[in-house]
């Protein structure tokens, strides 16, 4: 027996709803970013900063320490970390002078991966490649800042760096080190810092970029050099 022409139309709107919501559900996996999300404002836990006070380069001996607080995603950091920053290395730390401590200091507003970058760096920290995420991170800046998806290009530079890319996923979504990162960014705000760079020496705080031979010259004044 025939359809009726009613029975034919509600047929074919309920076959349209489906296929609209078909499409729909595969253009939101196709759009949706399989990147965690490092929540803000955590509640710290000891454990959190259990022998953790920043990530060190140079020696422990070194007379002067000098800690930067600073944002993966911040353009001014990223203009000190790629122009001055090798000289300070070369120059300050390399040679006994200067031991460097970074710590993270994430301005959420505007900075949509500041959290996440940190946590790659977190991450890669756990497999003896800080430094090199680090640098990878400040290097490529003006590409992820503006991705859609920056989590694919910081396991991209963990590749590229060496690391083992299964444990660097498995640190990534287990999102461990949230708290530390926010412990690092109340460290910050207790000592005064609202702005990225900013640097602690001598027990005094600096704002904005310093160029390298401003920061030899606070060294200096802080440990002359014996002749």
């Amino acid at each position: 027996m025939a359809e009726s022409p009613s029975s034919l139309n509600r047929f074919y709107v309920v076959l349209g709803v489906l296929a609209a919501v078909a499409v729909g559900a595969l253009l939101y996996l196709m759009n949706r970013s399989s990147t965690p999300t490092v929540p803000a404002n955590v509640k710290v836990e000891a454990s959190d900063t259990a022998g953790f006070r920043g990530y060190l380069l140079g020696s422990a001996t070194a007379p002067v320490e000098v800690i930067e607080y600073a944002d993966y995603q911040c353009p001014a950091c990223q203009s000190f970390d790629v122009v001055e920053f090798p000289y300070v290395k070369e120059r300050l730390i390399q040679t006994g002078r200067v031991r460097w401590v970074y710590r993270d200091f994430p301005l959420d507003q505007p900075h949509k991966w500041t959290r996440l970058s940190a946590h790659s760096a977190a991450c890669a920290n756990e497999q003896g490649k800080y430094w090199e995420q680090h640098s990878s991170l400040y290097e490529a800046q003006p590409e992820w800042s503006v991705s859609n998806d920056a989590g694919d290009m910081f396991r991209d530079f963990a590749q590229t760096n060496g690391m083992d890319v299964a444990k660097y996923d498995a640190c990534m979504s287990s999102l461990r080190y949230a708290g530390r990162i926010q412990a690092s960014s109340d460290e910050g705000l207790r000592l005064g810092v609202n702005s990225t760079p900013s640097f602690v020496i001598g027990g005094r705080l600096y704002t904005g970029v310093q160029p390298y031979d401003r920061l030899r010259a606070l060294v200096d004044s802080l440990a002359p050099v014996k002749e």
